[in-house]
């Protein structure tokens, strides 16, 4: 097997960086932290801390995966090898479902922000400009993504760093007619006015907060240097939370009263008014709407990407594995852009119901995807040499197993708080059921088919058309052929689709040389094959088809005229043409024998 190429650049290290640092800034900091000061008191800070602990394990473990198993899957990938197949599906699916929703959900905030300076602006036609807008970044190209990225993402973190320094001198005394002072920590009601406990409760908003971190590793695969690039983003990610998410907190209850209306409504627009700074609502609606964008941008990014990697693992519908020439999965983000689409008509039109529905329903997804990475980091380090390993979790298996139980604490205390919180717990668990169901149904679906019966074979066949490729290099298919010629008077024409699904180089190719890869994969296979017939003194020709099997099927029969037909494919719960009735809609379609080869042995799929 030819080594396949090399993934393309398409995403900067500068760019990469950013998207690292400025994928856990989201909205939710500048307008959720108020939620969660009024319901935790001063203290609230240190619930910052605790769940930014949360999301630094989870990021760790994946860094060791990635690190140790580069896939353009991420962590759907990791969850299929660990615990099997409907792993990967679900962790696949919800993923791509959460962050379809918080398109839809983004653009329309983006729209209410925008009518803070256009109060007539329709929320429903602005929502639908933001959501068209960044449908479009992601079209044009990657790097046009990773660019827009970077500026989004850097005026989030400018503000958040511009109020970290002038919170802190405000804090410490260092500004006109203000004395050093923290006794808003204590002062109205204590440190803890509502319990030790209530630390816990804001937990579970401050894990959304957060969410955003692991985009970096699904960003990477599109990098010149995908393994630096993850071990940088799991690294880097400490003092992010510590810098940003907890130090913030800090000020903020530091500077204003916890039990202020104004830090429940906006936080950072009462503390810069509380400093003193003109226009301070102005300055943070700008970088809430900043905010916005940039999770709109990354999470259109992000759903059409898990998709395209679904279509590569053979989990949704192969036409979204297609690609522009910019390398662009467009099927994969228009489709993706759709969804977001409908979730925007529903906020527009229903949204105490089927938008509320939507909303609760994709909750703690994120939660669930979160579990099972860790569950997946612990089973994939049992049976990994430490020696392989580059990164590793710390204090292993102490740590991975206290993450696990911390993530399941918090879908517990979800239920216990009960309200929106167990409502969207219980949806998104049915959500999941769903998912779960669908796995199932299609394996049974595919494993009771009955075989149609075709045209009897050929006695002796002369002119033998085979149309393989996973298993074109299987000991099944060529023992099929050694039989058919045994009499030496056959004439053999091999195609191989050029699929990037079934050449694998959608599994360890991005969108911008997946193509390149895959006719490479699929021109040494059909090589090798008939390399192997020619030294059995076979007549043997072939050709590349067509991606899509039965139209590659067809162009090779007008052109070889052949008087049998050999399919060779993957067992039925393994094989995309027989989820798609290949063999049987070639037995309809041509009125000449076709035989069925069942190879239980695939070709070697490409290097990353």
């Amino acid at each position: 097997m030819g080594e396949a190429p090399a993934l393309k650049k398409a995403l900067s290290q500068r760019q990469l960086r950013m998207i690292a640092i400025g994928g856990v800034i989201g909205a939710g900091l500048f307008v959720g932290s108020g939620v969660v000061i009024k319901d935790t008191g001063p203290g609230s800070f240190i619930t910052y801390a605790l769940a930014g602990v949360l999301i630094i394990m989870v990021m760790r473990m994946l860094a060791e995966m990635a690190v140790a198993n580069p896939s353009t899957g991420s962590f759907a990938d990791y969850a299929r090898n660990a615990m099997g197949n409907w792993a990967g599906f679900s962790v696949g699916w919800l993923y791509w479902y959460f962050w379809v929703v918080v398109v839809g959900f983004e653009a329309i905030a983006g729209a209410k922000i925008i009518r803070y300076w256009i109060p007539a602006a329709p929320i429903w036609l602005t929502a639908l400009l933001l959501l068209v807008a960044m449908t479009a970044t992601n079209l044009f190209s990657v790097s046009s993504f990773g660019e827009f990225e970077f500026w989004f993402a850097g005026v989030k973190v400018a503000a958040i760093i511009v109020f970290l320094v002038l919170g802190g001198l405000f804090v410490f005394g260092v500004w006109p007619h203000k004395s050093m002072d923290f006794s808003n920590l204590t002062s109205h009601g204590g440190f803890f006015p509502l319990g030790p406990a209530a630390v816990t409760v804001g937990v579970v908003t401050v894990i959304f907060s957060m969410v955003g971190a692991e985009i970096a590793t699904i960003a990477a695969a599109e990098s010149s240097d995908p393994e630096r690039a993850v071990a940088k983003a799991a690294n880097s990610v400490i003092l992010r939370i510590a810098i940003f998410f907890v130090g913030s907190a800090f000020l903020l209850v530091t500077i204003l009263p916890w039990n202020s209306k104004q830090v429940a409504a906006s936080p950072f627009v009462s503390a810069f008014t509380e400093m003193g700074i003109p226009y301070a609502d102005h300055i943070m609606n700008a970088v809430v709407l900043t905010a916005v964008l940039s999770c709109l941008n990354s999470g259109m990014y992000t759903a059409s990407r898990m998709l395209f990697v679904l279509a590569a693992r053979r989990e949704a519908p192969p036409q979204l594995v297609a690609v522009t020439r910019r390398g662009v999965p467009a099927p994969a983000i228009l489709t993706s852009s759709v969804i977001g689409l409908l979730c925007v008509i529903a906020a527009a039109f229903w949204p105490d119901t089927i938008f509320a529905f939507l909303l609760n329903s994709s909750g703690a997804v994120i939660l669930f995807v979160y579990l099972l990475i860790a569950v997946s980091q612990i089973v994939l380090r049992y049976r990994t040499s430490p020696d392989k390993l580059k990164v590793k979790m710390w204090l292993f298996p102490i740590l991975s197993i206290l993450t696990a139980a911390g993530i399941f604490a918090i879908l517990v205390q979800m239920f216990v708080q009960g309200g929106d919180n167990r409502s969207a717990l219980t949806l998104s668990l049915l959500s999941w059921a769903v998912v779960i169901v669908l796995y199932v149904a299609n394996r049974w679906y595919l494993s009771s088919r009955p075989e149609v019966a075709g045209v009897a074979p050929t006695e002796h066949p002369h002119r033998v058309l085979v149309l393989a490729n996973q298993t074109v290099q299987s000991s099944e298919l060529l023992d099929e052929l050694r039989r058919i010629g045994a009499d030496r008077e056959a004439t053999y024409y091999v195609v191989v689709p050029a699929s990037p699904i079934e050449t694998g180089a959608a599994a360890s190719h991005g969108p911008l040389d997946v193509w390149e890869a895959t006719k490479q994969v699929a021109q040494q296979r059909l090589d090798d094959t008939l390399q192997t017939l020619r030294a059995d003194d076979l007549d043997a020709n072939g050709e590349l088809g067509d991606y899509r099997p039965l139209r590659a099927l067809s162009a090779a029969v007008d052109a070889f005229h052949p008087d049998q037909i050999v399919i060779s494919t993957l067992p039925p719960e393994d094989s995309v043409w027989d989820r798609f009735d290949v063999v049987d809609r070639a037995r309809a379609e041509h009125q000449i024998p076709v035989t069925h080869v069942v190879a239980r042995t695939a070709a070697q799929e490409p290097a990353s």
